[in-house]
């Protein structure tokens, strides 16, 4: 079974920070796999921008010797790797002067019928300068896009004024932010399952589900990103986008079509109804954590304080939080959201817990009999289970037994699974900006997320301590139970 590709028009893909970790590990191999597929219509560059001062050819040998290390075992193919370089320019140019511009300009305007499109892979404090430069040196057309990372600001106040600094030199339908996690597979095929099955959509709702589970675990600590990740910590780099987009995918109610308006319409909705957690209950509905020395992968590990050599810190690596809605399909169904650094592994999931049977005919002999579950495995291994109960084949009377019927998308379709940028960069030559944020959808974001920091402040709420390579505080663990209910921790 193969998919089909559809090509997308001529473009330039200019690569703010070109040169960086970003476009090295992700963006280049990125778009080699899209030429690889033959989704590229000529002419198409890619170009890569920053201060650094390299040539054409010093750039083209930098992207060489990241697809060498960064693709996966015989993705690595030299006629297409030299096609690919081929079509790779480079400027050095500066985001707070002039320098550099006007050779930018001189490239661009040698293709100024293609698509346009600039990405921002670059620190968000000169998200504002580079937006303002493309202005005023005349680089925007009629069919130019900005792609820019999150995070979207650190509080709804320096949000809503970058917002308005790229607002000011682009049109809302141009501005493309991204989160890679609405680029996977197996996040669009939560959309699929709800609305394209005659079977969940009617179950979808507080009549049937008990509750449900979302956890976004890494098994890595600061990587480098100590400088960045103290100041933020795990609400503002995880929550606040990933977790709440994936949240909204799962409780939004049915579109009136896959249009990216009528998506995104659904989704903010979600967001203005969530129930605001701020210092009169933030203790009882959050848990703040920080990782401390033990094992992970393969022998021990630092705790954050000492990779962070500060000494003193009370940024969560981990917070968990039960959360609610407040509307008809959802009332009385708590969300419990989850994530975290140095845990036991690298796992992204949902899980959808539905409610026990009403009443059970079987009797104790025939085994405990577990509620339905649907999870949906976003990484490392995207796929689809449903666990059911069945009898256990065999003579000797009724045994129930909890089955999943399991779906791997490695294993079902014979395709190579494309990495999230993949689609997302060219959702953005398409200008289809379903799979990414708009504005007042980051907004709204921030006016449920501001609360909480600022209750955590007010409370002096402290972070708990937990061994890394676990499943964090025992508080997160004490915040589910108390209802009843317990974490789905299978790697």
């Amino acid at each position: 079974m193969s998919s089909q590709i559809i090509p997308v028009e001529p473009f330039d893909y200019v690569v703010f920070g070109g040169s960086g970790d970003l476009a090295e590990r992700k963006l280049l191999p990125a778009l080699y796999h899209r030429q690889i597929e033959g989704q590229f219509s000529e002419p198409t560059r890619v170009i890569g921008a920053s201060r650094s001062p390299l040539t054409h050819e010093e750039y083209r040998k930098f992207a060489k010797d990241a697809l060498n290390e960064h693709l996966k075992k015989g993705e690595y193919d030299e006629a297409e790797v030299e096609k690919f370089c081929a079509r790779l320019y480079y400027v050095s140019v500066d985001a707070r002067t002039d320098a550099g511009w006007d050779q930018l300009k001189k490239l661009l305007d040698e293709g100024k019928e293609r698509v346009r499109a600039f990405y921002l892979a670059v620190a968000p404090g000169i998200f504002g300068d580079i937006s303002q430069k493309i202005h005023d040196h005349k680089l925007i057309t009629k069919s130019t896009r900005i792609v820019v990372e999150k995070p979207i600001g650190r509080d709804l106040a320096s949000a809503l004024q970058l917002n308005d600094t790229i607002g000011r030199a682009f049109k809302e339908e141009q501005i493309f932010r991204i989160d890679h996690y609405l680029g996977k597979e197996t996040v669009q095929n939560l959309m699929a399952l709800r609305f394209a099955n005659a079977l969940y959509e009617p179950l979808w709702n507080a009549n049937y589900i008990d509750h449900v589970q979302i956890t976004v675990a890494e098994s890595v600590g600061l990587e480098g990103r100590a400088g960045y990740y103290d100041t933020a910590g795990a609400l503002r780099d995880m929550v606040q986008n990933h977790i709440l987009q994936l949240l909204c995918l799962t409780a939004m109610e049915v579109p009136s079509s896959m249009d990216s308006e009528a998506v995104r319409d659904e989704k903010l909705k979600v967001l203005r109804a969530l129930k605001p957690l701020n210092a009169s209950n933030v203790e009882q509905a959050t848990v703040r954590g920080q990782y401390r020395a033990g094992a992970s992968g393969t022998g021990p590990v630092k705790g954050y304080l000492e990779e962070l050599e500060g000494g003193v810190s009370n940024t969560e690596t981990f917070v968990a939080i039960k959360a609610e809605i407040n509307n008809w399909r959802w009332a009385g169904v708590p969300f419990y959201i989850r994530t975290g650094k140095r845990l036991t592994g690298r796992m992204s999931e949902i899980v959808i817990t539905f409610k026990p049977i009403p009443h059970a005919i079987f009797d104790q002999a025939a085994g405990r009999i577990n509620a339905n579950q649907l999870i949906i495995r976003l990484q490392p291994d995207e796929g689809v289970k449903q666990s059911l109960m069945i009898k256990d084949p065999g003579p000797g009377g009724m045994r129930l037994r909890n089955v999943s019927l399991d779906m791997s998308f490695a294993q079902a379709f014979n395709v190579r699974n494309p990495d999230a940028y993949e689609r997302l960069l060219m959702d953005v030559i398409r200008s289809n900006q379903t799979l990414f944020m708009r504005r007042d959808e980051v907004e709204a974001a921030w006016k449920w997320v501001d609360p909480i920091l600022k209750g955590w402040e007010t409370t002096g709420q402290q972070v708990q301590g937990y061994t890394a390579g676990t499943w964090g505080p025992s508080q997160a663990i004490a915040l589910i139970e108390r209802d009843g209910r317990t974490w789905h921790d299978e790697i």
